[in-house]
């Protein structure tokens, strides 16, 4: 996995350049790009979660450097599903166009508009459904139905006259779907048959061997659950996983429990799906939270977001007792969800808080209560056995994920030189089925901390985790303009370093020594000063006290 920056050569006429923006190393921000004949189509524009070496850090984008000069060449991004890991970048993409077309299904139409209605923009919008084929620009594109773990989800075959390229999106091939709706493996068979030139496939379960639990498995578990807990009963999921949560409401309903939605992304993505029909609740099952507390115990099933342990989301706050319920002893809380890599050790400082609080909590680890909504190694070996494609692109995963993927390809029959191993900003021309590596474009994180996007530094994290863990020092004094004679101080504050201020008395004479050295060399330059106290106390902290602290030296000349 090359990491040199190289400038790829100008676009050959009749050929297919693509390139991953986000998605490949990690588990989020989804997005390719793809270029033909001077236009471009996006697949997917998501976000990744920050993770805790990331302090302040809400949301990651995409880098959108690669397109920043061509947003009027854009004729669509097609969203596969919605889930925010490919629709939550979508709002910052339009804030700089605003009349980009989004081509998706139903249900991810109405997720993303709901999103868009905050950031009050209103998008321009296609609605597709399996099985229909758009001409969008240069690109000719088809629609599939994949299964995953949100109702209507779909992968894009884009033919263009350089080739085909099928992206599956997420998806696994549940056999027995909730919803009934399978990945269409004939339509895969048949763009197999038409010959498809490059494969873009999901990876996050390619290092699973076997093939991905059936969904439906879930339910009698949660049935159980719900149905044997004495008091409230607590189920975190991701805000849009629509088929669990229609599970927690059949056993809560099979139980005489009612259900009330907490998170506001809760409450409005189940309101979509209700409202399209994606979700069923029999009469008289939801209730609103304030008013659930007046409900017995036993007669109450909460269902929440924060199943990754986000430090802002109800869970965390619940674990936290910063919420208006507060889990208690003979409560159940049930974590109804994957880890994302990364989380694992907010999670689990979730759940030791709300056991700590004498809560029986349920999880991945100790119970069946959820299944991956991606495709495992025997999944994807069906797929390549099936489509037989001309050259792979393993993308969405971390590198031992893209890896393994990689090797269940060539284990089928795919050359390795045909198994592209890339990263962001790799770029790859397509072109009478073959594909080559033609460049590598320099791409960033892109943070949004509160209101700023972009502000934000990889340099302005490594302050923040230096204030975290190591501390500030700041040091003020004050220099007679003329002499460079000390008038006032060295006044030495500190947070998170010491308890007593008096610990720094033994280096203030250090640092009126140095300072003394400085100006009888003539030294005056204010900065130059401030270096001379930076690394004296500096010095003096690492070996006395074992820290490495932020110093903010402030020399002020009378």
């Amino acid at each position: 996995m090359s990491t040199t920056v190289s400038a790829p050569e100008a676009l050959a006429p009749g050929t297919l350049r693509v390139t991953p923006v986000g998605g490949l190393g990690e588990v989020g921000r989804n997005m390719t790009v793809f270029e033909f004949d001077g236009k471009l189509l996006i697949v997917d524009c998501g976000v990744l979660f920050p993770e805790e070496h990331q302090p302040g850090v809400d949301l990651i984008l995409p880098d959108f450097e690669a397109i920043r000069g061509r947003l009027d060449d854009i004729v669509g991004v097609v969203l596969t599903h919605g889930h925010e890991d490919h629709i939550g970048a979508v709002p910052y993409l339009l804030k700089r166009k605003g009349d980009i077309p989004l081509i998706g299904s139903q249900l991810t139409l109405a997720l993303v508009e709901a999103k868009l209605k905050e950031h009050r923009i209103k998008p321009y919008t296609l609605t597709v459904k399996e099985g229909q084929r758009e001409q969008v620009g240069p690109f000719d594109l088809e629609f599939v139905a994949v299964n995953h773990s949100i109702p209507d989800a779909l992968a894009v075959g884009i033919r263009t006259p350089a080739g085909l390229v099928l992206a599956t999106g997420d998806f696994k091939m549940d056999q027995l779907p909730l919803d009934g709706r399978l990945t269409d493996l004939r339509a895969f068979a048949r763009l197999g048959e038409e010959g498809v030139d490059l494969f873009l496939v999901d990876s996050t379960n390619a290092d699973v061997p076997g093939f991905t639990p059936l969904e439906r498995a879930i339910g009698p578990v949660l049935d159980q659950v719900i149905g044997k807990a004495p008091r409230r009963v607590i189920v975190a999921s991701f805000s849009s996983h629509v088929h669990r949560v229609q599970q927690v409401i059949d056993a809560a309903a099979a139980h005489g429990r009612r259900v009330a939605f907490l998170g506001r992304s809760m409450v409005r993505n189940m309101t979509i799906a209700e409202q399209l029909g994606y979700l069923h609740v029999p009469d008289g099952v939801l209730i609103d939270y304030k008013k659930a507390k007046d409900l017995p115990d036993d007669r109450i099933v909460y269902m929440s977001t924060g199943s990754q342990g986000e430090p802002m989301a109800v869970l965390s706050r619940m674990a936290n007792l910063d919420h208006a319920i507060e889990p208690g002893e003979g409560d159940t809380v049930i974590l109804a969800s994957s880890l994302i890599p990364g989380n694992e050790n907010a999670v689990y400082r979730v759940i030791d808080g709300l056991t700590k609080l004498g809560a029986n909590v349920v999880h991945k680890a100790n119970a069946k209560v959820h299944v991956s909504g991606h495709a495992a190694a025997g999944e994807l070996l069906y797929c390549y056995n099936i489509l037989k494609p001309k050259n792979v692109l393993p993308v969405h995963g971390e590198y031992r994920h893209l890896m393994a993927n990689a090797k269940l390809a060539q284990d089928s029959g795919i050359p390795a030189e045909n198994t592209i191993l890339a990263e962001n900003g790799t770029v790859i021309d397509l072109k009478d089925g073959v594909a080559r590596v033609v460049g590598q474009l320099d791409l960033g994180f892109v943070y949004v901390d509160g209101s700023s996007v972009g502000e934000i530094t990889d340099a302005d994290l490594k302050d923040r985790r230096i204030l975290g863990e190591e501390g500030f020092i700041s040091v003020i004094v004050v220099v007679d303009a003329a002499t460079g004679r000390i008038v006032t101080g060295p006044e030495i504050h500190a947070r998170g370093v010491a308890e007593d201020d008096a610990v720094f008395d033994s280096v203030k004479p250090k640092i009126a020594q140095a300072l003394t050295d400085a100006a009888q060399s003539g030294v005056r330059d204010q900065h130059a000063l401030q270096q001379v106290v930076r690394r004296t106390i500096g010095r003096w902290v690492n070996q006395s006290l074992r820290r490495r602290p932020m110093i903010v030296p402030m020399v002020i000349e009378a």
